[in-house]
């Protein structure tokens, strides 16, 4: 079983005062999930990505989203060999463990959707040819704020695929205080070291995958997604593959808390972060946003006794 308290102090080295996100992130890693950090610029979204990296043992692939970045950038592409006549595949940025999209929604759609692919099935497809990305293979994309100069919505498609939503948000006084001293003479991201091995990863996400789910709080988890399709202030509700996504994060949050079983307040506790993101509200309720109307579900649902 992995030490997650020592991945989490290792990675506290570099992020201040952010222990939620970092858990998160690792949460994510470990139940298969793909992350979507949306934040304003500048408040650390890619050295988490990056810490992690480290820590983890994983090759690293990014990419710096704008207009002018086309999918065979991302995918790789087929070039012609004069010598040998035949066509050789050149590997693109998503190729390794961990891919970084910075700034995602600053693509244009069809290069967003050059990862959709990656995202759910682990492959690529270039010229009619499927190619398998290593494993482990997750991504962790960075928004900015919808409306932000020179952003492009993403697609409900893609977001879906994202387990989790998180958010920086600006770091305390002395938070960053703390992160302004560290950084006078060095970076503190070059004394972080490895703690993982690939194999070790590996491992415990088979774990994770392993933890156990009452037939209950099954149940529960599928009546907690499906009433976002029956509230009239939800336009667009939750998919089959955010039922998925939740009682798989659930299971990791009992990995981290040293259980091999799901309780109700796993569930509870990865619902707001897994659902929330897709959700889409009516326009005759602009009133509510979707983290209003997660907490009345969860409120309304019953829960079972297990």
């Amino acid at each position: 079983m992995l030490n997650i308290s020592s991945i989490i102090k290792e990675a506290k080295k570099v992020v201040k005062g952010k222990d939620d996100v970092l858990l998160w992130v690792l949460l994510a890693v470990l139940a298969d999930g793909n992350v979507l950090m949306e934040d304003i610029p500048g408040v650390g979204k890619t050295t988490v990505a990056l810490t992690f990296t480290k820590i983890l043992g994983l090759e690293y692939g990014r990419v710096q989203f704008n207009p002018d970045v086309l999918p065979s950038d991302i995918t790789g592409y087929s070039i012609y060999q004069k010598d040998s006549g035949q066509m050789r595949f050149v590997p693109g940025a998503i190729f390794c463990n961990l891919f970084l999209a910075d700034e995602l929604n600053r693509a244009t759609s069809r290069t967003q959707s050059a990862l959709l692919e990656a995202m759910e099935e682990k492959q690529v497809t270039v010229d009619g040819t499927s190619r398998p990305l290593p494993a482990p293979f997750f991504v962790i994309a960075t928004q900015n704020p919808t409306g932000s100069a020179g952003t492009s919505l993403l697609p409900e498609s893609q977001i879906d695929r994202f387990m989790v939503r998180l958010s920086m948000g600006y770091p305390k006084k002395e938070d960053e205080l703390e992160m302004v001293k560290t950084r006078q003479t060095s970076n503190p991201l070059d004394t972080v070291v490895q703690l993982v091995e690939k194999t070790e990863l590996s491992q415990a996400r088979k774990e994770v995958a392993n933890v156990f789910v009452h037939d209950d709080i099954m149940e529960y988890i599928v009546d907690l997604v499906a009433e976002t399709r029956n509230k009239p202030e939800i336009a667009l509700g939750a998919s089959p593959r955010a039922t998925l996504a939740l009682c798989a994060i659930s299971k990791a949050l009992a990995y981290v808390n040293k259980r091999d079983y799901v309780r109700v307040s796993d569930v509870a506790q990865a619902y707001p972060k897994t659902i929330a993101h897709r959700l889409r509200m009516s326009d005759s309720f602009r009133g509510k946003d979707a983290d209003e109307m997660i907490r009345q579900i969860l409120e309304s649902v019953r829960k079972p006794r297990v």
